[in-house]
């Protein structure tokens, strides 16, 4: 789990520690550090905020996937935007999750990313929808 805010980092290490079976095995405060724990710990799923110091979370997600492909990375986040959503899958990421929507869906998500499948809350999946049958191409702006 991958955040420069402590209290977000905390309450979602808090989440999943309380469910039967799942165990948190690192924390980190910036991409870099994220980074070097995935690549030591080798975790079953890598969860990362975008907007992180000294290495941003997209960064963070293609160098995690680079080294391991098998990784499945849920992005965490405030940003909403279609072009950010298409960027993070770009990079790697199997998982999209917005901050405000953390408290219902985040072990949806977690459980979801473990059966090898995608995750985006039905906001974020009707954005992204919207834009494609639409006839733009993803992530680029109306």
């Amino acid at each position: 789990m991958a955040d420069d805010h402590e209290v977000v980092r905390r309450g979602v290490v808090a989440m999943l520690s309380a469910h039967p079976g799942w165990q948190v095995c690192g924390e980190a405060v910036d991409g870099r550090d994220a980074v070097e724990k995935a690549t030591q710990l080798n975790p079953d799923i890598v969860i990362l905020d975008i907007g992180m110091p000294n290495l941003n979370g997209l960064e963070a997600a293609r160098q995690i996937y680079r080294h391991n492909p098998r990784h499945r990375i849920l992005i965490l986040t405030i940003t909403d935007t279609e072009q950010v959503v298409v960027e993070v899958l770009k990079a790697g990421a199997t998982g999209y999750l917005l901050k405000s929507d953390a408290g219902r869906d985040l072990i949806a998500a977690v459980e979801t990313l473990q059966r090898n499948s995608t995750f985006f809350n039905s906001r974020v999946g009707q954005m992204v929808l919207s834009g494609f049958l639409n006839g733009r191409e993803p992530g680029v702006p109306a």
